[in-house]
């Protein structure tokens, strides 16, 4: 088997590939064929060394990937071969809220799946949505999960309210789709009317081009009577003018930042808002499977841009850097 590997701040010249012996499950373990895997930001932050969680040397890397089980290890009995299945980003975070005992993460400082084989505990497992490919399902993990928390989270999204997406990248894109099945209204913000065509195919109700109409917490106040948005998902560390667009006392989830210099926040601006800000760390097991009743139901698919080959993962991830993708970037294998 062949195996990507990868040291935090190296940068992408970093990325290499070797051979290994196939792994062998222990007690509580399955070994996964990995048949796809996608990039999240993430994987950009840890190889520049900007990720906020330890990551582990010579990691392999990736977090997301979806694959067949081709053996199983001493005392598993609730999962068999042959099962299509994902694994969660943070593999003992099986419910309820987030702590320091669930810090260990697949693609960090674990191992994940940019890889032809991967070994897993069991109940780290989620099979994968019956009418979903294995590229399709191995966006889910992070962006997706992220996505259903941001979205359903504390007092989730309602039928007729209104949620404000930054974007066009994976969480985004899953969050207007999650939004729409709910019944909410979606304000979508983009950079281009090319994007914006599209995301309006998705089923967006408004786009603003931020590049048009830069003051576009005002635009979202106008497009909402001056209420705001009941929630804005906050992909880019843009807090300041997600609290400018959020209603009095709406919400904010805080999904992560873009760079290092996001602006900071004026504490007046949180107190005037009346606004609850809430930091998204994806989302636990019982959300994943939620979450994929939730795609079942209503037969989503992911919005992928490109797929490339494994032995091209060094022109996947530059492609996901450049910025251009619309939705996910997925590496089969």
């Amino acid at each position: 088997m062949r195996s990507y590997h990868l040291d935090s701040g190296v940068g992408l010249a970093g990325l290499t590939i070797r051979d290994h012996p196939d792994p062998v499950p222990g007690a509580g373990q399955v070994v996964v064929a990995v048949r796809a895997a996608s990039l999240s930001f993430r994987e950009l932050m840890i190889a520049r060394g900007e990720y906020v969680l330890p990551v582990k040397p010579d990691v392999v890397p990736v977090s997301d990937g979806a694959g067949d089980i081709v053996s199983v290890g001493p005392g598993v009995d609730s999962r068999r071969i042959g099962e299509r299945v994902t694994a969660t980003l943070f593999p003992s975070w099986q419910d309820g809220p987030f702590g320091v005992e669930h810090l260990p993460q697949r693609g960090g400082s674990l191992d994940g799946m940019l890889t032809e084989r991967a070994v897993i505990d069991a109940d780290a497992l989620v099979p994968v949505p019956r009418h979903l490919s294995y590229e399709e399902a191995a966006t889910l993990p992070c962006a997706a999960v992220t996505a259903w928390n941001a979205v359903t989270g504390a007092d989730g999204l309602r039928p007729g309210q209104t949620m404000v997406t930054q974007g066009s990248g994976g969480v985004s894109l899953f969050a207007l789709q999650f939004a729409k099945t709910l019944g909410a209204r979606v304000i979508a913000t983009t950079s281009s009317p090319e994007k914006a065509l599209r995301l309006r195919g998705l089923g967006a109700d408004e786009v603003i081009d931020y590049r048009a109409v830069p003051d576009w917490p005002a635009r979202v106040r106008e497009l909402t009577g001056g209420r705001g948005a009941d929630r804005v998902i906050d992909v880019a560390g843009l807090l300041e003018q997600s609290l400018k667009a959020v209603a009095m006392a709406g919400h904010v989830a805080c999904v992560g930042f873009v760079s290092a210099t996001s602006p900071p926040l004026d504490a007046r601006t949180l107190f005037a808002s009346g606004a609850t800000v809430r930091a998204v760390a994806v989302g636990s097991r019982a959300q994943f499977l939620a979450m994929n009743r939730a795609v079942e139901v209503n037969a989503l698919h992911p919005v992928i841009d490109r797929v490339f080959p494994f032995d091209q993962a060094h022109d996947a991830y530059r492609h996901y850097a450049s910025g251009k993708a619309f939705g996910k970037v997925v590496i089969t294998v």
